[in-house]
């Protein structure tokens, strides 16, 4: 009888340390995780996401996507800072924005960068209704994406896609809804 107690003292000697061990390994990953997908520029964020009524998450996951967080990247394209805007796409943002336009060369400012990536997506969102939509259409562009809805073999209903043409807008999608689900999860 003293035996079988001494082994079950062990037995649960060996759990409570497997859960400590598997506790603080849940905890390193997700500090792991964090630093692969931060927050940071979390007050511009915040501010433009507020007010253009976008998901925090989606904004991050784009960042993410696009700049890994870098300012001052440029893409092979000529995309610029953060959120990777076209140079033509921040001239027409800045004019379709009824705040004070920034001059060009504050494309690799922060809070710009961010403030018109995220007015874009809000203008996606508003054109076509849907995440996926707006997500493709911020790698590919709305002419792309019209186009593509009105294609019977692409879009059985004209308002969804059933298939991206471009494989690597289609592979931007599926990393920023994948960007998205990974904050949702660290963040929430």
């Amino acid at each position: 009888m003293v035996l079988s107690l001494h082994r079950k003292k062990n037995a649960l000697a060996v759990l409570m340390t497997l859960a400590l061990i598997a506790g603080v390994a849940c905890f390193g990953l997700s500090l792991i995780k964090k630093k692969l997908f931060p927050q940071s520029y979390s007050e511009y964020v915040q501010k433009y996401c507020q007010q253009y009524q976008i998901d925090e998450n989606l904004a991050y996951a784009v960042i993410h996507t696009e700049s890994g967080f870098d300012s001052h990247a440029v893409s092979n394209m000529g995309a610029c800072g953060l959120m990777q805007l076209m140079p033509e796409t921040f001239e027409w943002l800045r004019s379709k924005d009824a705040g004070e336009a920034e001059p060009y060369s504050d494309i690799f400012d922060p809070e710009t960068n961010i403030r018109y990536g995220v007015y874009f997506l809000s203008l996606l969102s508003s054109e076509f209704g849907d995440e996926k939509l707006a997500i493709a259409a911020y790698h590919a562009g709305m002419g792309r994406v019209s186009q593509w809805l009105s294609d019977e073999m692409l879009s059985s209903d004209g308002k969804t896609l059933d298939t991206i043409p471009f494989r690597d807008t289609e592979h931007y999608v599926r990393k920023v809804e994948r960007a998205k689900r990974i904050y949702e999860a660290l963040y929430q």
